[in-house]
C-alpha cells in the first residue's frame, strides 16, 4: 500500500487549525508534526494553502440496494460520496427487501465489502412484527451501527406505529436506535383537508410543509423523546426540521454523555420553503423543507449544540420520477456528493467556522455512534481524510455529478471550494477528479 507525506498543510481538527505534515503510513495517519522527515518509499503532496479535514461521516444515507437499483447502487453512491469528501456512511434500511432480518442486513454489508469505495455500516430496520429479530443485533452491536425506526411513513413501507413494539425496542435495544419522527395520523388528516381544498390534481410541492407540518414532527418526537426516557434508551432523531422542536433537545452535557442526540441535514440548513417555486419536486423530501423561521432556528441550535450532526439523508430518485406531479413524486434528494461543499460555502459566508463543520460532520458523528478510531486526525486513527481548496470553485454539471439519478438541485451552481484529496484508509480514492477503485472501503466498528 502507498504511504503519504502531506506537507505544509492547515490541519483542522478538534476546535484548532495549525498547519502541519501529515505521514501517511499503511491505513493510518502514523505521524503529525512540523517539517517531518521519514524514510522510505512515500508519495509526496504540497498542501501549502489547502486545508485538510477528517473525512465526513455521513449517518443517514439511502443508497437504494438492494431491489431499488435504477435509482442508485452502493457502488455508485459510495463513488459520489469519496468525491464529496464523504469517507464513511451509514445506510437505511428501506430497500426492497427491507432490511429487516439478519440475513437481509448481512446481505448488505456483503455487497459493500465488495464494491463500496467508502467505509460503510447499515442500521437494522425495525417493522411492526419483528422485534424479537431486531433485538438479535444487540449481539452485533460492535458491527452495526444502530436500529432504525420510521415513526413516521417516507419512502417505502416501514411505518411502525405499533406501541408494543416501540415499548418492546426501547426497553430492551442495546444500540442506538435512530428514529424518522413525524406523527403519520397528523399527515392523514392534513392531506385529506388540502385535497378537499384544492383537489387533488392542484397541489403542488409548495403544499408538502404544510402536509408534513411542524406539528407532525413534535409530536412524533416528543413520544420517542418519552420512551427514551422512560427507559433511558440511547436515542438519535434524524433531519430535524423545526424551529419547535428544539426545545426537546439540550446542550447541558457534552456529546459523550448524552443519551437523546438530534441531527439535522443540509437542505435543511440550505433551502426553505421559498424555493418550491424554483425547485418544485426536486427539494421535495420527508420531513419537508419548511417556513424560513425553522432554517434560522435550526442554525441557531446548530451553533450552540442542541443540533449535535449534519447529515444528508441523501435519497436519490430518477429525473422521471421527479418530474410527476407533487403526489406521485417520491420525496427525497441527491445530496451525498456535495454536502461538504455547501457547507464550505457556509464557511465562505461566515455561517459557521470550518472548525464548526469539521465538528459536526466528523467529529460528532464518531463520538455519537461510538465509531473506533476514525473521525478525528490523530496518530494511530484510519487516515481518513480531505484535503480541501478554499480557493478553487466547483461547478457543478451533468459531467461531474456521479449519483447514479444524475441530477442534483445545485447543477449550474457553483461553490466557492474544492474537493481535491480523500483518502479512506489510507487509501488515496480521489485524486484531482479521478477514483482509484483499487481497494474498497471498510466495516465500520464500534466500541463497546
Amino acid at each position: 500500500m502507498q504511504n503519504y507525506l502531506i506537507k505544509n498543510i492547515a490541519v483542522v481538527n478538534e476546535g484548532r487549525t495549525t498547519v502541519q505534515d501529515v505521514w501517511i503510513k499503511d491505513e493510518r495517519i502514523e505521524q503529525i508534526g512540523s517539517q517531518l522527515s521519514i524514510s522510505g518509499n512515500y508519495t509526496e503532496i504540497n498542501g501549502e494553502g489547502k486545508y485538510l479535514l477528517p473525512g465526513v461521516i455521513d449517518d443517514q444515507v439511502h443508497f437504494r440496494e438492494p431491489g431499488l437499483t435504477h435509482k442508485a447502487t452502493i457502488h455508485t453512491e459510495a463513488r459520489a460520496a469519496v468525491a464529496g469528501g464523504t469517507t464513511s456512511f451509514m445506510e437505511m434500511p428501506n430497500t426492497k427487501p427491507e432490511a429487516i432480518t439478519q440475513e437481509r442486513l448481512e446481505d448488505k454489508y456483503e455487497i459493500a465489502r465488495q464494491r463500496s469505495l467508502a467505509n460503510y455500516s447499515f442500521f437494522m430496520g425495525v417493522a411492526n412484527d419483528n422485534a424479537d429479530e431486531v433485538l438479535k443485533t444487540n449481539a452485533k452491536k460492535d458491527r452495526v451501527c444502530g436500529v432504525k425506526i420510521f415513526m413516521g411513513s417516507s419512502t417505502g413501507n416501514m411505518l411502525v406505529d405499533n406501541y408494543l413494539t416501540l415499548e418492546k425496542i426501547f426497553s430492551e435495544s442495546e444500540l442506538l436506535i435512530a428514529t424518522h419522527c413525524e406523527d403519520e395520523k397528523i399527515i392523514q388528516a392534513n392531506m385529506a383537508l388540502y385535497k378537499a381544498q384544492k383537489g387533488e390534481d392542484h397541489l403542488t410541492a409548495a403544499d408538502h410543509p404544510l402536509i408534513r407540518n411542524e406539528e407532525a414532527c413534535f409530536e412524533s418526537s416528543l413520544v420517542a423523546i418519552q420512551f427514551a426516557q422512560k427507559h433511558n434508551s440511547r436515542l438519535h432523531i434524524l433531519h430535524i426540521s423545526t424551529e419547535k422542536e428544539l426545545q426537546l433537545f439540550s446542550n447541558m452535557l457534552p456529546l459523550a454523555e448524552k443519551r437523546i442526540t438530534a441531527e439535522v441535514c443540509v437542505h435543511h440548513l440550505y433551502f426553505t420553503a421559498d424555493d418550491y417555486a424554483r425547485y418544485g419536486n426536486l427539494i421535495k423530501c420527508n420531513p419537508a423543507i419548511k417556513a424560513e423561521h425553522n432554517k434560522h432556528a435550526l442554525w441557531k441550535g446548530l451553533l450552540d449544540d442542541r443540533l449535535d450532526i449534519i447529515a444528508t439523508d441523501h435519497a436519490p430518485h430518477t429525473w422521471e420520477e421527479k418530474q410527476q406531479p407533487y403526489l406521485q413524486a417520491p420525496s427525497g434528494v441527491p445530496l451525498v456528493q456535495h454536502s461538504l461543499l455547501m457547507m464550505l460555502e457556509h464557511v465562505n459566508k461566515g455561517n459557521i467556522t470550518l472548525e464548526k463543520v469539521v465538528e459536526k460532520m466528523s467529529h460528532a458523528p464518531a463520538t455519537c455512534f461510538r465509531i473506533k478510531e476514525r473521525g478525528y486526525l490523530r496518530e494511530g486513527y484510519f487516515a481518513d481524510c480531505v484535503i480541501v481548496d478554499l480557493q478553487q470553485a466547483t461547478t457543478v454539471d451533468k459531467e461531474n455529478i456521479f449519483h447514479k439519478c444524475q441530477w442534483s438541485p445545485f447543477e449550474e451552481h457553483t461553490f466557492p471550494a474544492a474537493i481535491t484529496h480523500t483518502f479512506v484508509s489510507g487509501h488515496l480514492a480521489w485524486e484531482n477528479g479521478v477514483f482509484n477503485e483499487n481497494k474498497q472501503g471498510q466495516r465500520l466498528l464500534f466500541q463497546l
